[in-house]
């Protein structure tokens, strides 16, 4: 099985971020010494995986450039092929200083961001320790993501340097919220949007995370974008999937996943809504939060639990032992223009566990729309607590409703997310370009 040698731009591979996942679930299988990584080191940590790709480049001072003052503040990173820590098998990271990461975090990123700053304060380059990397890798084809201005500078100057065929994957719509961005982000919009055009212009094929976000790009950018979102592995996620739609005496409501305001805001009006279930019904309801840190919030509700993350092995037992997988957005409108047309991570995990999944979400969101379209979730799209309410106990009196939007959920997995059909077909279409660059060299 022939496997071209693709540098990916700008994401490393993690079971930890949605690009990460992505990523991994679609190179899983390729010949290892054929994937090469150049990203930030700021994105490389003890979470990048190594058992799929261990070339990985740093993006370090002599690429990344900070402008006077941040140039004093900023961490700097080396430049130059990764070490790996060979005993414990991870990457060799830098120590951090909790108060520079403090400063950074709570104070200087949001002024950055407030001014709108943000994507003046640096720029990237190719130093020529990278472009003897990239000569000496010498990939057939170049896949890319990119959530930044600077990424997409960086994914312009790779291609133009390597002249080689470029694919670009598109993971949210990150680029509308830039107006809302501080007190430039209309004049920066107008920039980016021009550099995001060109850089798009560079590249041999397109890939988006989401069907609804490939028919808006095609009529906004001008080009035929593929699909690809985040492929399973059907035998790892379906090993304790579950087979039984009955409820016991107490119902766990799951969610499992990252954390923000308006994320935690939607998970609170679940919780005031399992408060108000739970008084009024016989019912005991809990939420149990898999996430990271726990929320302050969760102290004013007796239905809601927290959980730290467990590891990715084990999360297949996990969502097949809920009784509800929830799957919440955020309501808020830059929020909605940001995930508008993507598409979670989890979504594909969640629908071949067999567990009835509970979708909470703006109704113009291209997560909604499929639910709908292939009835494989219960939906609300109102942000209530009545209609929250309503939707869930509709959810929790009707065995047959749970069956038939958990059975529907396990088909439309295997036929949409198996990663041995999206495998197949994404290793064809890199391939393809390599062939078509070969077909025009001159004999």
């Amino acid at each position: 099985m022939y496997f071209p040698k693709v540098l990916i731009l700008n994401q490393p591979f993690n079971n930890v971020s949605g690009g990460g996942i992505t990523l991994s679930n679609l190179f899983k299988g390729w010949q290892k010494d054929h994937l090469a990584v150049a990203c930030l080191g700021t994105l490389l940590n003890e979470k990048t995986r190594l058992d799929i790709c261990d070339q990985y480049y740093q993006l370090g001072e002599k690429e990344h450039i900070w402008k006077f003052p941040l140039s004093l503040m900023k961490r700097k990173y080396p430049s130059g092929p990764i070490k790996i820590n060979k005993e414990k098998k991870k990457v060799q990271t830098i120590q951090k200083s909790p108060l520079r990461v403090k400063l950074l975090k709570e104070y200087i990123n949001p002024a950055l961001n407030w001014m709108g700053v943000a994507d003046w304060a640096s720029t990237i380059q190719l130093s020529a320790e990278l472009k003897e990397w990239l000569d000496e890798y010498n990939p057939d084809v170049i896949y890319a993501q990119a959530q930044r201005r600077e990424a997409i500078i960086f994914c312009s100057l790779v291609q133009r340097y390597l002249n080689k065929p470029m694919v670009f994957h598109m993971m949210d719509d990150w680029l509308e919220v830039l107006p809302e961005y501080g007190l430039f982000g209309r004049y920066w919009y107008k920039i980016v949007d021009h550099e995001f055009r060109e850089m798009l212009s560079t590249c041999t094929r397109h890939f988006s995370i989401s069907e609804p976000m490939a028919e808006v790009y095609h009529k906004r950018y001008g080009y035929s974008f593929s699909t690809y979102h985040n492929p399973i592995e059907l035998d790892f996620w379906s090993k304790s999937q579950r087979k039984n739609y009955e409820f016991g005496d107490a119902i766990r409501i799951l969610y499992a996943g990252r954390m923000g305001l308006g994320i935690e805001s939607s998970l609170e009006t679940m919780a005031k809504c399992l408060e108000e279930i739970n008084k009024e019904t016989s019912n005991s309801i809990e939420l149990v939060l898999q996430v990271g840190q726990k929320p302050d919030w969760i102290n004013k509700y007796n239905c809601v639990s927290h959980r730290g993350f467990v590891p990715y092995e084990e999360l297949p037992n996990r969502f097949s032992e809920a009784d509800i997988l929830f799957l919440p957005y955020d309501f808020t409108p830059s929020a909605n223009a940001f995930i508008k047309y993507s598409m979670p991570t989890k979504a594909s995990e969640y629908m071949i566990c067999g567990t009835p999944v509970l979708i909470f979400a703006p109704e113009d969101t291209a997560l909604v729309a499929y639910a709908k379209a292939y009835q494989w979730a219960q939906v609300v799209t109102k942000n209530e607590v009545q209609a929250l309410k309503e939707s869930l106990l509709e959810l929790i009196n009707r065995k047959s409703l749970r069956e038939s939007i958990s059975k529907a959920a396990i088909t439309i997995a295997e036929e949409r997310h198996d990663a041995v059909k999206v495998r197949k077909q994404f290793r064809e279409e890199l391939t393809e370009l390599v062939k078509k660059k070969n077909q025009l060299k001159p004999s």
